[in-house]
Protein backbone atom coordinates (compact mmCIF):
# COMPACT_ATOMS: atom_id res chain seq x y z
CA UNK A 1 0.00 0.00 0.00
CA UNK A 2 1.78 3.24 -0.79
CA UNK A 3 0.05 7.07 -0.60
CA UNK A 4 1.55 10.70 -0.32
CA UNK A 5 2.38 12.93 1.90
CA UNK A 6 -0.03 16.09 0.90
CA UNK A 7 0.71 18.76 3.49
CA UNK A 8 3.52 18.80 5.67
CA UNK A 9 1.93 21.21 9.05
CA UNK A 10 3.18 21.92 12.45
CA UNK A 11 2.21 24.67 15.22
CA UNK A 12 4.00 26.19 18.28
CA UNK A 13 1.35 25.47 20.40
CA UNK A 14 -1.28 22.15 20.98
CA UNK A 15 -4.84 22.64 20.27
CA UNK A 16 -4.43 24.95 17.52
CA UNK A 17 -4.41 24.56 13.36
CA UNK A 18 -1.17 23.76 12.15
CA UNK A 19 0.73 25.54 9.28
CA UNK A 20 1.83 23.54 6.69
CA UNK A 21 5.86 23.59 5.69
CA UNK A 22 7.58 22.50 2.82
CA UNK A 23 9.26 20.08 4.42
CA UNK A 24 10.38 19.47 8.45
CA UNK A 25 13.15 17.08 9.90
CA UNK A 26 11.76 14.16 11.83
CA UNK A 27 13.41 13.37 15.10
CA UNK A 28 13.58 9.81 16.18
CA UNK A 29 11.60 8.76 19.01
CA UNK A 30 10.29 12.51 19.13
CA UNK A 31 8.59 13.95 15.90
CA UNK A 32 8.30 16.91 14.13
CA UNK A 33 11.04 19.52 14.52
CA UNK A 34 9.39 22.58 15.16
CA UNK A 35 6.25 21.21 16.49
CA UNK A 36 4.27 21.38 19.94
CA UNK A 37 3.41 18.08 19.70
CA UNK A 38 6.45 16.40 19.39
CA UNK A 39 7.79 14.85 22.56
CA UNK A 40 9.68 11.53 23.37
CA UNK A 41 7.33 11.09 26.71
CA UNK A 42 4.59 9.48 24.92
CA UNK A 43 3.13 7.57 21.62
CA UNK A 44 1.38 10.22 19.81
CA UNK A 45 4.48 11.85 18.39
CA UNK A 46 3.17 12.49 14.73
CA UNK A 47 -0.25 12.63 13.61
CA UNK A 48 -1.84 11.72 10.23
CA UNK A 49 -5.04 12.40 8.48
CA UNK A 50 -5.94 11.52 4.88
CA UNK A 51 -6.84 14.61 2.47
CA UNK A 52 -9.98 12.03 1.67
CA UNK A 53 -11.30 12.98 5.18
CA UNK A 54 -10.91 16.87 4.88
CA UNK A 55 -12.82 16.52 1.32
CA UNK A 56 -15.98 14.44 3.16
CA UNK A 57 -16.00 17.80 5.88
CA UNK A 58 -15.51 20.35 2.80
CA UNK A 59 -18.67 18.24 1.09
CA UNK A 60 -20.16 18.90 4.38
CA UNK A 61 -19.92 22.87 4.56
CA UNK A 62 -17.22 22.90 6.31
CA UNK A 63 -14.10 25.58 5.22
CA UNK A 64 -11.22 23.63 6.13
CA UNK A 65 -7.85 22.88 4.62
CA UNK A 66 -4.84 20.62 5.19
CA UNK A 67 -3.69 21.51 8.50
CA UNK A 68 -6.97 23.03 10.47
CA UNK A 69 -7.31 19.10 12.28
CA UNK A 70 -3.67 19.95 14.07
CA UNK A 71 -2.82 17.17 11.73
CA UNK A 72 0.81 16.72 11.24
CA UNK A 73 1.04 14.74 7.96
CA UNK A 74 -1.76 14.63 5.72
CA UNK A 75 -2.05 11.88 3.39
CA UNK A 76 -3.70 10.61 0.04
CA UNK A 77 -4.03 7.33 -1.19
CA UNK A 78 -3.67 5.40 2.00
CA UNK A 79 -6.91 4.02 3.90
CA UNK A 80 -5.48 5.37 7.41
CA UNK A 81 -8.04 3.51 9.45
CA UNK A 82 -7.30 0.33 7.87
CA UNK A 83 -3.69 -0.33 9.14
CA UNK A 84 -3.37 -1.98 12.50
CA UNK A 85 -1.41 -0.32 15.93
CA UNK A 86 1.94 -1.95 15.25
CA UNK A 87 1.84 -1.42 11.30
CA UNK A 88 5.25 0.28 10.39
CA UNK A 89 5.30 2.98 7.08
CA UNK A 90 8.47 4.51 5.65
CA UNK A 91 7.98 8.32 4.77
CA UNK A 92 10.37 9.75 2.11
CA UNK A 93 14.06 7.78 1.95
CA UNK A 94 14.30 7.79 5.63
CA UNK A 95 11.82 8.30 8.08
CA UNK A 96 10.07 5.44 9.40
CA UNK A 97 6.71 5.56 11.76
CA UNK A 98 5.01 2.69 13.78
CA UNK A 99 1.19 3.42 13.70
CA UNK A 100 0.53 3.44 17.83
CA UNK A 101 -3.12 4.61 18.25
CA UNK A 102 -6.01 4.70 15.97
CA UNK A 103 -7.98 7.78 16.69
CA UNK A 104 -8.72 9.60 19.45
CA UNK A 105 -10.97 10.57 22.35
CA UNK A 106 -11.75 14.02 22.89
CA UNK A 107 -13.35 14.68 26.58
CA UNK A 108 -15.16 18.85 25.12
CA UNK A 109 -14.89 20.22 22.18
CA UNK A 110 -11.26 21.09 21.26
CA UNK A 111 -10.10 24.74 19.76
CA UNK A 112 -10.12 23.16 16.14
CA UNK A 113 -14.05 21.76 16.91
CA UNK A 114 -14.97 25.83 17.60
CA UNK A 115 -12.76 26.93 14.54
CA UNK A 116 -13.37 24.58 12.25
CA UNK A 117 -16.90 23.59 13.64
CA UNK A 118 -16.28 20.24 13.61
CA UNK A 119 -13.55 17.58 14.08
CA UNK A 120 -12.86 14.57 12.18
CA UNK A 121 -9.34 13.90 13.60
CA UNK A 122 -10.59 11.93 16.89
CA UNK A 123 -12.58 9.03 14.09
CA UNK A 124 -10.53 9.53 11.46
CA UNK A 125 -6.78 10.59 12.43
CA UNK A 126 -3.81 8.38 13.54
CA UNK A 127 -0.88 8.58 14.99
CA UNK A 128 2.62 7.33 15.13
CA UNK A 129 5.49 7.17 17.22
CA UNK A 130 9.41 7.65 15.28
CA UNK A 131 11.70 4.76 14.89
CA UNK A 132 13.98 6.44 12.77
CA UNK A 133 14.32 10.18 11.87
CA UNK A 134 15.42 11.59 8.58
CA UNK A 135 13.60 14.58 6.24
CA UNK A 136 10.45 14.67 5.23
CA UNK A 137 9.06 16.57 2.14
CA UNK A 138 5.79 17.71 0.85
CA UNK A 139 5.15 14.95 -2.00
CA UNK A 140 7.39 12.35 -0.84
CA UNK A 141 5.91 8.85 -0.90
CA UNK A 142 4.76 6.65 2.05
CA UNK A 143 5.46 3.30 1.80
CA UNK A 144 3.64 0.80 4.12
CA UNK A 145 4.24 -2.65 3.01
CA UNK A 146 8.01 -3.18 3.31
CA UNK A 147 10.97 -4.87 4.89
CA UNK A 148 12.38 -2.78 8.26
CA UNK A 149 15.22 -4.48 10.40
CA UNK A 150 16.46 -2.66 13.22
Amino acid sequence: MEGIVVSINISDKKGERKKPVDEVTVVENFGLEGDAHASSEWHRQVSLLAVESIQKMQAAGLKVQAGDFAENLTTEGIDLLALPVGTRMRIGNDVIGEVSQIGKECHTPCDIYYQAGDCVMPKEGIFIWILKGGKIVKGDKIEVSFRYEE
